[in-house]
């Protein structure tokens, strides 16, 4: 998985920076659910482009990281955090290190999510919270990454004027493994996580997603984007 990010780290910024609009609509849903966090863990933090952007113009302040590409950690280091080049699953969290563990976009490129679900719960202190970010199965976008997946290629007549101009590059469909929202959820509560929440955004069609930037919305029924979060009980 790092390996193949390595070879499209640029190609991986490229796209956010071309496609803005879902860029800071992505942000400003990362943002609202990370407000008042305090000290916080980026779990496959990437190229450290959303925590540059969230400490630039959101006041959030986003250091420490866990990637396990080395071409994304050292662009993210280069941008102020601090990466550990590790795959979650392999990752020592520590032990109630954290007030928030945030997995913006990982859960999908992450094998043995619910290991490190628990592990996370583990890390957190007493009332810290989990925040699992990421596209669900069930969304518009997650049904049109499946059918690519699943055909190898957007240039297919089943596709045709159906995705977005400048689509997700297909290196990165390849070895995603998009979950439902229930399902996000459920890894929460088994690991004993309460309070489950939830807020969205890209609630336009995939076609049109880029036109605007949006505002997060509560709930997970209409989103593209769509953020799971679960509290670590204040007596754990």
């Amino acid at each position: 998985m790092g390996k193949g990010f390595d070879e499209y780290a640029h190609e991986y910024d490229a796209w956010f920076l071309e496609n803005r609009n879902v860029l800071y609509s992505e942000v400003n849903l990362v943002a609202s659910v990370l407000r008042g966090a305090g000290k916080v863990l980026s779990v496959g933090c990437g190229s450290g482009l959303f925590e540059k952007i969230m400490r630039e113009e959101r006041g959030i302040d986003v250091r420490c990281g866990i990637e396990p590409s080395e071409g994304m950690a050292e662009i993210a280091r280069r941008r102020g955090m601090s990466v550990t080049v590790c795959t979650a699953e392999e990752a020592d969290f520590g032990a109630g290190e954290y007030d928030a563990i945030l997995f913006n976009g990982s859960p999908s490129y992450i094998e043995g999510l619910a290991g490190v679900v628990r592990k996370a719960y583990e890390a957190l202190r007493p009332g810290g919270r989990i925040i699992l970010v990421d596209v669900p199965k069930e969304s518009g976008y997650g049904t049109l990454y499946n059918l690519a997946k699943a055909l190898g290629t957007w240039q297919h007549p089943l596709l045709e004027g159906v995705y977005p101009p400048n689509p997700y590059p297909m290196e990165f469909v390849n070895v995603a493994n998009w979950r439902t929202t229930a399902e996000k959820a459920e890894l929460l509560e088994a690991a004993g996580f309460g309070d489950i929440t939830y807020a969205q955004t890209l609630t336009a069609h995939p076609l049109y997603s880029d036109l605007r930037e949006e505002q997060p919305q509560q709930g997970c029924d209409k989103g593209d984007y769509v953020a799971v979060c679960g509290i670590k009980p204040a007596d754990a």
